[in-house]
């Protein structure tokens, strides 16, 4: 009898190890925000791998024009290169996350290579930005581990709902049609800066127009987060 109780003792301490093990990877999991769970029409528009010293200034002419606030998920290494045009997203208001320094993907590199890669990133930014506290992949590639490592460093991971695969050079038209298509309440936005993106802008000032004239409100990635409705 001892030895049979001491065996289920075993494989009762392995079965609660292993349900904390499976239940830490589902709690990291879910710090992966993608989009928020809301009835409120509320959606972020977000652009990735600038400052860039031609799109910067276009997207926030629109912004501006149309009096709203987005986030720009910035290369650190490009906040070097153009810090005069990190700075004109800073004073106009608008929110700054960190895209890491050179846009390496997180899963091919180590663990350390990932830890300076967002350290970079952040050291790069906060010369001219607030320190960042919303960290975007490049790639969009995570793990559990990394989101714990973030999580450790003051970052919540964020991707997104809708990928308007802007950067392969898409026309204006296409990136409004694949937001008005697929964008609902809640919802997180891709796109980017670069020569890549230069139909981006345009399509910018449409998609605000279209999503206005049904009811939709755009705010900064931490403020969609603070519209979370717990659900069943």
């Amino acid at each position: 009898m001892t030895r049979i109780r001491k065996f289920w003792s075993i494989v009762t301490a392995c079965g609660i190890l292993l349900a904390a093990v499976a239940g830490e990877g589902q709690f990291h999991s879910q710090q992966v925000v993608k989009k928020v769970p809301t009835t409120h029409k509320v959606v972020a528009l977000t652009f990735d791998d600038g400052p860039h010293p031609k799109t910067t200034p276009a997207l926030l002419s629109v912004l501006q024009a149309k009096n709203v606030k987005a986030t720009f998920f910035v290369l650190g290494e490009n906040a070097e290169k153009f810090p005069a045009a990190l700075k004109t997203i800073v004073d106009a208001g608008e929110e700054v996350g960190n895209h890491s320094y050179s846009h390496r993907f997180s899963r091919k590199i180590s663990d350390a290579d990932f830890i300076e890669e967002v350290a970079r990133g952040e050291q790069a930014i906060a010369k001219i930005a607030p320190k960042p506290s919303l960290y975007r992949p490049p790639g969009g590639g995570y793990s559990d581990r990394r989101v714990m490592d973030l999580k450790q460093m003051g970052y919540t991971t964020v991707l997104w709902t809708v990928d308007t695969r802007d950067w392969e050079g898409r026309s204006s038209n296409d990136i409004i049609n694949t937001v008005m298509k697929n964008v609902k309440p809640g919802d997180i936005v891709l796109m980017h800066e670069g020569d890549c993106a230069r139909g981006t802008p345009a399509a910018v000032e449409v998609i605000i127009d279209k999503l206005r004239e049904q009811g939709y409100n755009f705010v900064t990635v931490s403020e969609l987060l603070q519209y979370y409705e717990m659900r069943e």
